[in-house]
């Protein structure tokens, strides 16, 4: 338990923090399984759609302060390979 005044409100933003962040974060993850499954398919026209939808989620979350911003470039480059992969099978 917090002693000082201070990490007393720290625990509290804290909390409020996780509150808001997990469901974004839930959503955010839903979206990307979403894309895999639509590769894993072989479905091109769907895997654009919810790829388009992935990448707005993850420019979302870097504004929000979710994930770095190179962390979701490193998932949206990923996702396009792999979209562009399904496109040509």
């Amino acid at each position: 338990m917090a002693h000082t005044t201070s990490a007393r409100k720290r625990s509290r933003q804290s909390v409020m923090r996780r509150r808001r962040n997990k469901p974004r974060r839930s959503a955010l993850r839903t979206q990307l399984k979403k894309v895999g499954t639509a590769v894993e398919s072989g479905d091109a026209e769907s895997a654009q759609a919810e790829l388009k939808k992935a990448v707005s989620g993850l420019d979302k979350a870097v504004n929000k302060g979710l994930m770095h911003r190179n962390q979701a470039a490193r998932r949206k480059s990923r996702l396009v390979a792999a979209v562009a992969r399904a496109g040509n099978i």
